[in-house]
């Protein structure tokens, strides 16, 4: 079988490229990963997905044969700079939420490496939950790791051959459905500041499937605005080179920005609502208490 013949490295085990490691391993798929620098959540996230650890980054680089990076999307061309320094000559999936312009750039970067072009919309794939990886680039390569994943919790789906296929795709998808969330929350706040928080609710509720219904979701669209902002401004910058306006995108970006402090973190609905305010102990007392649901 391909998949327990292929040694796959994880530039950075967060709680995606965990998630996907741990899926690779469950099939037999050695995967590598590098502890030099790294955080002590990170060593945690790589123990408990069973990685195997190599000394150096040169020593990731020339024992994988496929690399996959998923990391903070302003880190993405850093990765692929330190990837490249090392002569990599396998196949790289870039499955960073970036521009496909930002993929051209790393593409050009790694000129003996096979790029492809990756995109993942959906949870972390654990509990039983099974998001989808959209392949875009060379068929060869496309079908080789739908090979690797198959049989996994990660939906492989290719879409053609042209590399910034995949990322145009996912900040399409994300530029509705992460400014939604933030939209929710703002309407929200601004329903509860005014005592009307009840009354907002029973009119979404009319609508089916309308975010404003689900508050409980505003603290954690606060704990990933760390993550969700520069993705925003990606597709915002891409909106601007479509020749469409990106002003929605970077305005979503910065109130995510709001939420800075919130990385990570589990708030109440009053809490996240209160950072959106410029003067946060002034928020927490409009309502006195938390939000009633």
């Amino acid at each position: 079988m391909i998949a327990t013949e292929v040694r796959v490295g994880l530039m950075h085990p967060g709680s995606m490229g965990a998630a996907f490691a741990a899926q690779l391993r469950s099939k037999g798929t050695t995967v590598l990963w590098c502890p030099s620098g790294r955080s002590e959540s990170s060593r945690q996230r790589a123990e408990q997905a069973s990685l195997k650890p190599v000394a150096t980054l040169s020593d990731l680089v020339e024992s994988a044969d496929v690399l996959l990076s998923l990391c903070p999307p302003a880190a993405a061309e850093d990765v692929a700079a330190q990837v490249a320094a090392h002569g990599f000559r396998g196949t790289y999936i870039e499955a960073n939420a970036i521009t496909p312009r930002r993929v051209r750039n790393i593409a050009e970067r790694l000129p003996h490496a096979a790029v492809v072009d990756g995109a993942v919309v959906g949870s972390p794939p654990v509990g039983g939950k099974s998001p989808t990886l959209y392949l875009a680039g060379p068929r060869e390569q496309v079908v080789r790791l739908e090979d690797l994943f198959a049989g996994t919790d990660v939906q492989a789906h290719p879409l053609g051959d042209d590399i910034g296929q995949a990322s145009a795709l996912k900040l399409a998808y994300s530029s509705y459905q992460k400014a939604s969330r933030v939209l929710a929350a703002v309407a929200y706040g601004l329903a509860d500041a005014n005592g009307v928080s009840d009354e907002l609710l029973h009119i979404a509720s009319k609508r089916t499937g309308s975010y404003l219904t689900e508050t409980a979701y505003i603290p954690k669209t606060a704990s990933r605005a760390w993550r969700w902002a520069p993705e925003l401004e990606d597709a915002a910058d891409l909106l601007v080179e479509t020749g469409l306006p990106g002003h929605l995108m970077h305005a979503v970006a910065e109130v995510l920005h709001s939420w800075d402090e919130a990385r990570d973190t589990s708030l109440t609905i009053s809490e996240a609502l209160a950072l959106l305010h410029d003067d946060s102990d002034a928020a927490r007392t409009t309502t006195g208490q938390e939000p009633s649901l």
